[in-house]
């Protein structure tokens, strides 16, 4: 088998990243749509827990490097099964729509 040019690999890795990005940005969107529906009442529209609620009860910023550093997993199995005042969205909300949301709080790092 020969060896591939730097100049193919350059092209594959353009092209696989080319075709990641769109289901990517779909996911981010739908993760944006479920937070608005489902989380913004709390943690607010931006995640910042900035409402009369989300502060009442303590929330963290959902953007801070505390949140931000929590992983994927963890963060799953919080929206999966709930943490203290939050309720579980388990069979309320698809593993799909959990992790969209998971990818969208992602994207709210400061």
């Amino acid at each position: 088998m020969k060896k591939m040019r730097l100049s193919q690999r350059i092209a594959l890795f353009c092209l696989i990243t080319a075709l990641a990005l769109p289901s990517l940005a779909s996911a981010q969107a739908k993760g944006q749509d479920t937070f608005k529906a489902k989380c913004a009442m709390c943690h607010g529209a931006d995640g910042s827990g900035a409402t009369s609620m989300g502060k009442s009860m303590g929330l963290k910023d959902m953007g801070s490097a505390a949140v931000q550093g929590i992983s994927d997993a963890d963060l799953t199995a919080a929206i999966t099964n709930g943490k203290g005042k939050m309720p579980a969205y388990k069979g309320k909300l698809t593993d799909a729509q959990i992790s969209d949301l998971v990818s969208y709080i992602r994207t709210l790092k400061k």
